[in-house]
């Protein structure tokens, strides 16, 4: 029996799961911003065996961090082709002190070794290399090859036609909170851009109750530098970016269609946002402003009840009270998500916030989030530290 079928086998008989079942339980009643104590950090005798593709970049090292204190998966592969033959600290010296194989190249990765797969690799080239792989493998990717359902949308916006189309009908949507029951069952899971992260968490519940009105939905979204990844590019030199700010992709940000289909698909209705992003000079979070039109006859304050109704018994999205506006610096480092809603000084008009880190909620963190559900674990496990401040 794998290691993956032992510790399933383990939880679903009554085991591990029952007590877990408790503590899911027990987290759906409690009020936030109450947090869960994070379950213990010693590793299982019964673990599942998880690969990192592409750990050499910044989301690879996030995976690597929250992993460290995994009590059921372990590392036992990463890919990093330029970076293959060396040690996970010779790539990121924090790292230097966790106990983890040296980097390989991915045509040299033996992924008989693993259960699970995180896949960081960059648009394009995901998709044909885990077309590769073993079909017995959960798969989370981070990059944006399995996010888009038309695959023609797909060609259209990233230049290049889609090569893995079956696969693509198989993928879910990893946005956690919203599509948590899909996920629970999905083999592979497309893992929500940053942007859209920040966008959906408050947009998709108002629109399924009609709170707000399809047409004239204005985001501008501001991110952190890592957004852009680790590779070296003049526009991110500190002297390029450092003292100023400059909004880019306007009008063709590749996370426009990603936004757009799923407020569709909440909607039931076709929609069309304008969506402004911005590059800000810090390392990481993100922040987007929405500004929407509120229903006939809806007010600030019922949108900020839809969403602290559906919110109150998650630990990683929290609606603030009154009117205290969220900040990148709250939850950095974190896989939280903030959102307030104020009034806009045009009458009907709401101005909605939300608050995330890129590297986090919006990337690693909510792929641990949904690899837990995928593999009959606790959500949070792994995931339940304390933002960075200051």
């Amino acid at each position: 029996m794998s290691s993956m079928a032992a510790l399933r086998s383990i939880f679903m008989d009554g085991g591990c799961f029952s007590r877990f079942q408790e503590e899911s339980k027990s987290l759906k009643i409690r009020k936030m911003p109450t947090r869960v104590s994070a379950v213990s950090a010693q590793k299982s005798d019964k673990s599942i065996k998880v690969g990192i593709l592409g750990a050499s970049g910044y989301t690879g090292a996030e995976l690597i961090r929250f992993l460290a204190n995994h009590p059921y998966f372990d590392i036992s592969l990463m890919t990093a082709d330029r970076k293959a033959g060396q040690s996970i600290g010779s790539v990121f010296p924090h790292l230097i002190t966790q106990d983890l194989p040296d980097l390989v190249a991915v045509k040299d990765a033996d992924f008989s070794t693993v259960d699970a797969v995180f896949c960081c690799l960059p648009h394009g080239t995901t998709q044909e290399i885990i077309k590769g792989l073993p079909s017995s493998l959960k798969i989370v990717d981070l990059s944006a090859d399995f996010r888009l359902r038309d695959i023609n949308d797909y060609g259209e916006w990233y230049g290049q036609p889609h090569k893995a189309t079956e696969l693509q009908k198989e993928a879910v949507y990893g946005l956690t909170e919203i599509n948590r029951n899909k996920i629970e069952s999905a083999r592979l899971v497309a893992n929500p851009g940053c942007y859209p992260t920040t966008v959906l968490l408050p947009l998709v519940p108002l629109l399924k109750t009609s709170l707000i009105a399809l047409e004239n939905i204005v985001i501008v979204s501001n991110s952190g530098v890592s957004g852009a990844g680790r590779s070296a590019k003049e526009a991110n030199l500190y002297t390029e970016i450092s003292e100023g700010i400059f909004s880019y992709g306007i009008t063709r940000h590749r996370h426009v269609p990603e936004i757009e289909q799923e407020l569709s698909n909440a909607a039931n209705s076709s929609i069309t946002v304008s969506f402004t992003p911005t590059l800000m000079p810090m390392s990481r979070g993100m922040q987007s402003t929405i500004n929407v039109q509120m229903g006939p006859g809806v007010s600030v304050e019922d949108l900020k009840q839809q969403l602290t109704h559906l919110y109150e018994n998650e630990e990683f999205v929290v609606v603030l009270p009154d009117n205290q506006a969220p900040h990148t610096k709250y939850v950095q480092g974190s896989n939280s998500c903030h959102i307030n809603v104020f009034p806009d000084r045009i009458p009907g008009r709401a101005i909605i916030i939300s608050v995330i880190d890129n590297l986090v909620k919006g990337a690693s963190g909510q792929a641990l989030q949904n690899l837990n559900l995928m593999m009959g674990i606790p959500e949070n496990t792994g995931l339940s530290c304390m933002p960075l401040f200051p």
